[in-house]
């Protein structure tokens, strides 16, 4: 408890600060209370925004006061949250890579001393944990991309990039889930919507999930897009205890 802090963010919203360091343990514990806190249904809590090293709580000050929802949450801290953990949830998103689905590979496999098919293998070989969501609904900040292919962005940032593309961007890699500027190198593109309003849960995944790149040919991707846009398609998800 020492190392975690309890902090006022305006008049309706806590901060929950659990360190500084960017780590899968802290991303965990972050995790495991968001989970405790929805279990709990605390009345007057509006919404959960997990970060990196800090969870944000927006409640109303009408239905729930400062102290009470501190004394709250100062309780659930001090549950083993290990005991609390159940598993992970681990998404396949299939992904094109190369060619005009991903133009800057060859930057990327220049970059790191590498051959295209390289860079693919090893952008495929991990899954990654998902740290938390922003930028764009549904933009995954990941964990873990290998050294080996980190890739500074572009000097001169895209004025459009399309959704579903997968980039790197420095020591990170993402999806993009809408149509947007940036200047992430692109190696590839899924055809999956990350992001789709229409959706029951407009989100396909959470912060704590991972996401696993299978690569596919440009036939398969065609094939999965169809299914996409005929709202057939369902994305392989892997459980995982812990």
């Amino acid at each position: 408890m020492d190392e975690i802090k309890i902090l006022t963010e305006g008049d309706s919203s806590v901060l929950i600060e659990f360190g500084k360091e960017i780590s899968p343990q802290i991303n965990g514990r972050i995790t495991t209370l968001v989970r405790m806190i929805k279990g709990q249904q605390i009345e007057g809590v509006t919404d959960l925004i997990p970060a990196f090293c800090s969870l944000l709580i927006n409640y109303d000050p009408r239905v729930i006061r400062f102290e009470a929802l501190k004394r709250r949450l100062e309780d659930l801290l001090k549950l083993d949250v290990e005991s609390t953990r159940s598993d992970i949830r681990i998404f396949e998103i299939p992904v094109c890579y190369g060619g005009t689905y991903g133009p800057d590979l060859e930057n990327i496999a220049r970059h790191g001393g590498l051959t295209e098919k390289e860079v693919i293998q090893i952008h495929a070989s991990r899954d990654y944990l998902i740290y938390m969501l922003g930028f764009l609904p549904g933009f995954s900040y990941l964990g873990g991309l290998d050294e080996r292919i980190h890739t500074p962005r572009l000097a001169n940032p895209r004025i459009r990039i399309p959704a579903g593309s997968v980039g790197i961007g420095g020591s990170q890699t993402g999806i993009y889930p809408l149509d947007s500027p940036g200047g992430w190198q692109l190696l590839g593109m899924t055809p999956v919507k990350t992001y789709d309003p229409h959706r029951e849960e407009p989100i396909l995944f959470e912060a704590g999930d991972y996401i696993r790149f299978v690569p596919v040919s440009e036939k398969e991707y065609k094939e999965i897009k169809k299914q996409v846009d005929a709202g057939s398609y369902q994305c392989i998800v892997h459980r995982k205890e812990v």
